[in-house]
């Protein structure tokens, strides 16, 4: 059961590598919770672009669950996992930096599209359907059904799919939405484009990559409880 667990581990991090594996015994309830294990590490480390020497890799997981004491010392340990961190942190900057010029490209191409208007702050919104009801302030409770996604067509959430609308207080949320939800009526239907500076920054989040420009579709429900 160890080998299997190493293996799903790595077959689910790195689906391209070359490593001979049993099929996962996925009917008996250790099956299960081990799979889910390897495969939250391997998401984990998919995410973060982590490049590791599997054979280190491998000796390590078989190492700890053997029980059998790290061939690293506490010392090295901390130093290897800080070099980790600092890799890791360049990438994400060097991305966001990309990130950033892929965006200010989509906004200026987007910002003369039929039909779609720019605020002061830089927001940029289309109207796909206008309500008639009242208009929601800053500190109202509202109630959206929204997408979301990437300027590369990733969505990164929906209540849609969850088949659930989603309420909230307005000012309680990224910059983007607080302003642009402001100009919605009560039944509109809005496409938000909202830069990085109005969203979640240079920083991201665990979905959404730092200096992301996100596209949102959103429909005001109602205003309050």
């Amino acid at each position: 059961m160890k080998t299997r667990t190493i293996c799903l581990i790595i077959a689910v991090a790195f689906s391209s590598t070359a490593i001979a594996c049993k099929k996962a015994d996925l009917d008996s309830d250790k099956g299960k919770y081990s799979y889910a294990i390897g495969f939250n590490i391997g998401s984990s480390m998919k995410k973060d672009n982590v490049d590791l020497d599997m054979n280190s890799f491998v000796a390590a997981i078989e190492d700890a669950l053997k029980g059998t004491e790290s061939q690293l010392s506490p010392e090295q340990t901390q130093a290897a996992m800080q070099n980790l961190m600092m890799t890791l942190q360049k990438k994400r900057m060097e991305g966001a930096e990309e990130n950033k010029k892929k965006g200010d490209d989509f906004l200026a191409a987007n910002k003369v599209k039929e039909g779609v208007k720019t605020t002061p702050s830089g927001l940029q919104y289309r109207v796909i359907t206008e309500g008639s009801g009242a208009k929601p302030k800053a500190k109202d409770m509202v109630k959206v059904h929204y997408s979301g996604k990437l300027i590369d067509g990733t969505e990164f959430d929906s209540s849609y799919k969850r088949n659930e609308p989603v309420q909230f207080k307005l000012d309680g949320v990224i910059k983007g939405w607080t302003e642009g939800v402001q100009l919605m009526s009560v039944g509109s239907k809005y496409e938000l484009v909202i830069p990085a500076d109005l969203g979640y920054g240079p920083q991201g989040n665990q979905s959404i990559p730092g200096n992301s420009v996100l596209v949102f579709e959103v429909e005001l429900l109602s205003i309050g409880k």
